[in-house]
């Protein structure tokens, strides 16, 4: 997985007038959790452009002035409910030997059949949550939906993989191919046209017996 640096300045004081000005001053207020003890810096709002406004999933490298590095995920993050602006971040610490969970994109590929057909492909699910060493962390995670017919369904179950496990239940449908309006009143049309067909077969049938 891709990783991003995020170079910030320890901060000593955490109170609300200190978290202020640091906001006044263009600075985001950052907390990092997961090592011995939680480690407060700060970060101008710029450097999370690349972080927090995309689809993707980035791991974080969180550099210091003071020298000291720390791998990381994006735990949360507050935004200012009037302006948007960011307010707060959380990070949590990430060690090699030790799993994470993430939320991951999901990447649709390939042509299905069902859509081909005039059906209506359904994302249910556009990111899946996984657990994983760091190091297994994949960028995005690919689902091939090429053997969807209308009225597939893609499970989770199918997306298996030894890297990683999914942190939802085996029935979570992925994605599916849904019938369109356009071709279940195509369907009722032609179902119409072969009963009409029928019936006025079956009184054709009725007269040429009588005739007899």
């Amino acid at each position: 997985m891709k990783s991003i640096t995020i170079n910030g300045s320890q901060r000593e004081s955490v109170g609300k007038k200190a978290t202020k000005a640091l906001r006044n001053a263009g600075q985001v207020p950052c907390v990092l959790y997961g090592g011995d003890k939680p480690v407060h810096f700060t970060a101008e709002e710029l450097a999370f452009s690349k972080l927090v406004y995309t689809p993707n999933a980035h791991t974080v490298v969180i550099a210091l002035e003071g020298g000291e590095t720390y791998n990381a995920i994006l735990q949360d993050i507050q935004f200012h409910p009037v302006t948007d602006k960011i307010q707060h971040v959380d990070f949590y610490q990430t060690f090699d030997d030790k799993e994470i969970t993430m939320t991951i994109p999901v990447n649709f590929v390939g042509n299905s059949r069902g859509v081909k057909n005039g059906g209506v492909l359904r994302k249910n699910k556009r990111s899946l949550r996984i657990k994983a060493l760091p190091g297994n962390l994949p960028d995005f995670i690919e689902a091939d939906i090429t053997p969807l017919k209308i009225g597939g369904k893609l499970y989770i179950t199918t997306l298996e993989n030894d890297a990683y496990k999914f942190m939802h239940p085996d029935n979570t449908v992925v994605c599916q191919v849904r019938r369109s309006r356009a071709s279940i009143d195509e369907f009722e049309d032609d179902e119409e046209e072969t009963v009409e067909g029928a019936e006025g077969a079956s009184e054709g049938d009725a007269r040429e017996a009588t005739q007899e």
